[in-house]
């Protein structure tokens, strides 16, 4: 069943038409990377901690969303959608706002990943099993102002990284065996599936700055000044990324969402997990 189940992402992310430009037949995304997690893993309750205590399990997040219809997760499905090295170059030349193609990946791109989601879903259903996407259940809520900033009561970095699918930045984003411009998506399932091993010494092994005290050729690409080395200011972030840059580009570019990527592109790990000085795994 894990088999079938990887075809099919990779078959929905190949040959499905939302995974594309309309106008020119190319994709956003590259074939996915896929992780499975045990949907009882103790990060899920360590991620309270690290998070905030409305960040929620599995568990609840079914319990939750349909009470009146609980029923028992066992893994976490968990996917990489790496953004093509054509979108990538076409954002790496910018300094300000990001590329046309860049945003609409980020629009559209997204719209796809729910695509994807809610295909999943219907697969795993078909098939006997029960399956939910965290952040199209119920449950699901974002919060403005917590101690970490931005948050909500799911994190797809953080679920990816339980699937052993990569670690922490110091712009918080995911590096991946795939580089760090990427989109994540999740589902939950009663299918029960072997874990993914987690490929890495701890929670930002594949970030140079926190490796080798290396690097931070990320600050520079920030328009903001976001990015520091003591790390990632998100309110800053996020007025800039969901105001400033639609404000500016969004009707030039047909989208709502545009996002920014300039941190994610002209960097060494943007399309890898970078070498560095010493070998890795340390």
């Amino acid at each position: 069943m894990e088999n079938s189940l990887i075809e099919e992402i990779c078959r929905f992310v190949c040959e499905d038409s939302g995974n594309g430009f309309s106008d020119r037949g190319e994709r956003y995304f590259d074939d996915p990377l896929i992780g499975f997690s045990s949907a009882t893993d103790p990060l899920f309750t360590e991620y309270k901690s690290v998070i905030g205590p409305f960040h929620l399990t599995p568990g609840e997040l079914v319990s939750l969303s349909t009470p009146n219809d609980v029923w028992v997760p066992a893994t976490v499905v968990s996917w990489v959608l790496p953004i093509t090295s054509k979108t990538r170059i076409s954002n790496r030349s910018e300094s300000v706002y990001p590329s046309q193609e860049w945003a609409t990946t980020r629009n559209f791109g997204e719209q796809f990943n729910t695509l994807l989601r809610r295909h999943m879903i219907t697969w795993l259903t078909d098939r006997g099993y029960r399956a939910a996407a965290p952040q199209l259940m119920p449950a699901w809520q974002e919060f403005r102002d917590t101690s970490v900033g931005i948050a909500s009561t799911w994190s797809e970095r953080h679920a990816a990284y339980a699937a052993g699918l990569g670690t922490f930045s110091l712009t918080d984003a995911l590096i991946t065996p795939q580089g760090i411009a990427h989109r994540l998506g999740s589902v939950i399932t009663n299918l029960k599936l072997e874990p993914s091993q987690r490929p890495y010494p701890e929670r930002r092994a594949n970030c140079l700055h926190y490796r080798e005290n290396s690097c931070g050729a990320c600050i520079a690409r920030c328009p903001v000044g976001a990015l520091s080395r003591d790390g990632h200011d998100k309110s800053l972030c996020r007025e800039y990324v969901y105001s400033t840059i639609p404000a500016a580009v969004g009707k030039r570019y047909g989208v709502t969402a545009s996002g920014c990527g300039l941190c994610q592109t002209r960097v060494p790990c943007e399309g890898t997990i970078p070498v560095g000085r010493k070998p890795y795994p340390a």
